[in-house]
């Protein structure tokens, strides 16, 4: 029985864990925005993701990771990728949000309905010792 208790410890802290990230990211982007660091001010929420994408530590359902671009306007598709490589080229923070479940990055602005989306797992450089 104890066992039981250790999982659901786990799995609580780890969606904590989630959650936290989020945050913490509204939080960078928000502040990035009001110091002019940042020309627009973005939002990172939970999504479905794209089954297409899922590997061995997806989470069954919200395993995407949607940014959205909060400009008044629909951006063009250059502009939606130039915000996804900033998270991409973070191996670190790509890592991190595989470790946490997800396996889809989305990017898309408040106006519009295109997007743009990626495979977290192809840009973490993953199985680099085992060549």
């Amino acid at each position: 029985m104890w066992y039981k208790i250790i999982e659901i410890k786990d799995w609580f802290g780890e969606v904590t864990e989630r959650y936290r990230l989020i945050k913490d990211f509204n939080r960078a982007a928000k502040y990035a925005f009001i110091q002019g660091e940042s020309p627009t001010l973005l939002e990172a929420k939970i999504t479905k993701g794209d089954s297409l994408y899922k590997h061995a530590f997806s989470k069954w359902m919200a395993s995407g990771f949607r940014i959205r671009a909060l400009t008044g306007r629909p951006l063009e598709k250059s502009e939606l990728i130039e915000i996804g490589r900033v998270i991409l080229d973070n191996e670190e923070l790509t890592r991190k949000l595989i470790t946490l479940g997800w396996d889809t990055l989305e990017v898309h602005s408040n106006g519009g309905f295109n997007g743009a989306k990626w495979p977290l797992k192809e840009f973490a450089n993953i199985g680099g010792f085992l060549n």
